[in-house]
């Protein structure tokens, strides 16, 4: 992939680069030796965005930067904006589709971190870990009783690249896997389970994983409707976007003490509303902060695909 990169021949020197959030200093470094003109200003504030986007022909961002409609307008230059990221949610694309901006990011390089993070999870949630390690840190060695994952049935929800190897190593784990998706995902999921529809899902999973990419005024996919549904006990994990569930609704089951829910995504990062503050505190909750491709093999191939597709990019304007 990096030869790849160093062969493009590019003559579009004299474009003007601006980096709004932390990446791989293989970006930084690329770019830079392919004489392209650079600003990295991975602390740049909205405000000070708005100011200076116009000055700019690419607009390289993470999941920082919310490159909503107003700073597409205000970057009346902008001819590219490349997400150093797996997708394009902090994006408005309707926007920039509609001002011929080109968007660029990296699908599936986080698709291993991601998935890995998701096991994590559900592991700590089966076996109540955050309590046990909350009171060993408190000095009280008490047991806390928790649930094996061997013979349990999962779902998941969103069948692409990551729901995929959640998939392959809940099977290795004895795990018993069903499966859906929008699409067709029959074929994909032949040898690892089988295909279900959601109404299935939602009834018959001890686990339900949800790997799905929406917009961020997507209709939840999990309401108190399918709630009902659902198993007592059910632990739900969500590594993917926190609007694939009705938050609120999500809470009274919580509360009720039917679900467990762990997650790497909120509505509102850090959470503000007030019925999110409580669902955050609630024991039966596990929360990271939005860690899914937070490692550096991860964020090194974020920077290597992203950096290709810019070149490409690039070369065909």
């Amino acid at each position: 992939m990096t030869e790849n990169i160093m062969n493009v021949s590019l003559n579009r020197e004299s474009l003007r680069i601006l980096i709004t959030d932390p990446v791989d200093e293989y970006m930084v470094r690329t770019l830079k030796e392919r004489g392209l003109k650079l600003s990295y200003q991975p602390d740049i504030t909205r405000e000070e965005l708005l100011k200076v986007v116009e000055g700019y022909d690419i607009l390289v961002v993470r999941s920082r930067t919310k490159v909503d409609k107003q700073v597409i307008e205000k970057g009346k230059n902008l001819k590219i904006i490349a997400r150093a990221g797996i997708g394009v949610d902090n994006i408005d694309t309707d926007e920039a589709e509609r001002r011929k901006i080109r968007v660029v990011y990296a699908p599936g390089a986080s698709t291993d971190s991601a998935a890995e993070l998701t096991i994590g999870l559900m592991i700590s949630a089966a076996r109540n870990m955050f309590t046990s390690m909350s009171l060993a840190k408190a000095g009280i060695y008490k047991k806390t009783q928790g649930v094996e994952l061997s013979g349990k049935t999962i779902g998941i929800i969103g069948f692409g690249r990551i729901g995929y190897k959640v998939g392959v190593i809940t099977k290795a784990m004895g795990m018993n896997v069903i499966a859906y998706d929008v699409v067709d995902v029959s074929k994909r999921v032949e040898g690892i389970g089988k295909a279900v529809t959601l109404d299935e899902l939602v009834s018959e999973s001890d686990v339900i994983s949800i790997h799905v990419t929406v917009g961020k005024d997507a209709k939840p996919i999990l309401t108190a409707r399918e709630f009902e549904m659902m198993k007592r006990g059910v632990i739900i994990v969500n590594t993917s976007r926190a609007v694939a569930v009705d938050g609120k609704a999500l809470l009274k089951y919580i509360k009720e003490g039917k679900i467990t829910y762990a997650t790497d995504v909120f509505w509102n990062e850090p959470p503000k509303e007030e019925w999110e503050v409580e669902l955050l505190r609630h024991e039966r909750v596990t929360v990271t902060t939005h860690i899914g491709a937070q490692t550096k093999e991860a964020q090194y191939r974020v920077a290597v695909i992203t950096t290709e597709n810019l070149l490409k990019a690039i070369q065909e304007l």
